[in-house]
């Protein structure tokens, strides 16, 4: 479901600011959508060319959350894990005797 009711005035205006950089950062891809759509006949819009709009829209949304996430000011990058690392990977062969 779509996202359609008014927000807060400063979230209102951060939601402006961010489909600004967007539309920026998706012209070639919103422009490769739109030639696709235009150069099928009706009858052609589903089944593979469905497949192919579905691939752009993906794009698009990911530069959206790159982006949106880019300027969190909360983003952090990942800490180091605190469990010890393996120095040489396990034998791959069997501990048990079969048929034990």
């Amino acid at each position: 479901m779509a996202f359609q009711q008014p927000l807060a005035p400063e979230l209102e205006k951060q939601a402006h600011e961010l489909v600004a950089r967007l539309r920026q950062q998706t012209d070639e891809e919103l422009l490769a959508l739109a030639r696709l759509l235009v150069s099928k006949e009706d009858r052609d819009l589903f089944g593979d060319t469905e497949f192919e709009v579905r691939a752009i829209v993906h794009r698009i949304g990911a530069k959206a959350f790159q982006t949106h996430l880019a300027e969190k000011k909360t983003a952090t990058t990942v800490r180091a894990s605190s469990a010890p690392t393996v120095s040489t990977a396990p034998s791959s062969t069997a501990t048990a005797r079969p048929g034990a």
